[in-house]
């Protein structure tokens, strides 16, 4: 059973980053498509980026150039740089994996932006 656990959220100030982190377990990771999403309050669930098995990253226009997605096969680690963190940006993040169209979803840490 796929296991992905998240860490790196926090309180930051407008302009400052953070980075988070995403461990799986019970998967083949590196055949995985991984990626992170976000849900703010009274809004739904939104894709941030993504990185296919074979690195391709696609990102949210609204991150795009601010974020940035890897991966770490070895380590079973997916992890996003947030840069130039903005109040919009302040959400509940949730790692996310995806193989032969079958989802399984961390259980989210949160990211505040805010002076």
């Amino acid at each position: 059973q796929v296991q992905l656990v998240e860490s790196g959220g926090g309180l930051v100030q407008p302009g400052g980053s953070l980075r988070l982190s995403c461990v799986g377990s019970g998967m083949f990771f590196s055949s995985y498509r991984m990626g992170w999403y976000r849900q703010a309050p009274g809004k739904q669930r939104e894709l941030v980026a993504s990185i296919t098995n074979g690195g391709i990253t696609n990102y949210a226009d609204s991150v795009a150039g601010r974020f940035t997605i890897s991966r770490d096969n070895a380590r079973n680690t997916v992890l996003l740089q947030m840069n130039s963190l903005k109040p919009d940006d302040t959400a509940v993040y949730y790692c996310n994996s995806n193989r032969w169209g079958v989802d399984a979803w961390g259980q989210g840490t949160q990211v505040t932006v805010s002076s």
